[in-house]
């Protein structure tokens, strides 16, 4: 065991800024993200918090792609020509959008270890906080961040081309970036509506 795992790390402490931030939470429109991004130390940061999430048995059942702007005009042209055989054609190429503009996406896609003891479903959760990891990073650093996916995420030729393997499935595009203007609130469900209280 190295050094640096035998020492203990630091008990939590209040802080009300991080409550703050939670509180206020919001997910920013993909397709009015705009410069500045992170920078490349400050993406560093943000890829060394995403692993800093759940992982039972330490498995890291996940895997990360940075994928800049000129690798997402490439998809989002290959993906154009493929709208015309969806259900929707106009809101498939619409959507595309969202892919094309921020200036920085990092692509989170689950990869469990099929026969383990660990349940899939447990590593694909784990795949979800390192996105919500790479959310609240982004906010923490002072950006805007934007968790989806789209029909893109689940056409078997798409992810042929974005390179997502047998067995794995997107886990969401985190998008990030700087908003103009703040995003406005939206209607969120009541606590209690969505919480059994047990003694």
């Amino acid at each position: 065991m190295t050094d640096a795992l035998s020492n203990p790390l630091p008990l939590p402490v209040r802080s009300e800024e991080l409550l703050d931030r939670l509180a206020t939470r919001r997910s920013a429109p993909a397709q009015q993200l705009d410069e500045p991004a992170p920078s490349a130390s400050e993406l560093d940061t943000l890829l060394q918090l995403a692993v800093r999430s759940p992982d039972h048995g330490k498995l890291a059942p996940w895997r990360m792609m940075v994928v800049g702007p000129q690798t997402r005009a490439e998809w989002v042209e290959k993906f154009t020509a493929m709208t015309e055989r969806l259900p929707d054609p106009v809101k498939g190429k619409a959507v595309l959008a969202k892919l094309a503009n921020p200036p920085l996406t990092i692509l989170v896609i689950s990869s469990p270890l099929q026969g383990h003891k660990v349940p899939v479903w447990e590593q694909e959760l784990s795949a979800g906080a390192v996105c919500m990891n790479i959310e609240h990073a982004a906010n923490a650093l002072g950006y805007s961040a934007s968790w989806i996916t789209d029909w893109y995420s689940f056409d078997a030729e798409a992810l042929e081309i974005i390179g997502v393997k047998d067995g794995e499935k997107v886990a969401g595009f985190i998008h990030i970036g700087t908003l103009a203007e703040p995003p406005l609130e939206r209607p969120r469900p009541r606590v209690l509506d969505r919480t059994l209280m047990l003694p």
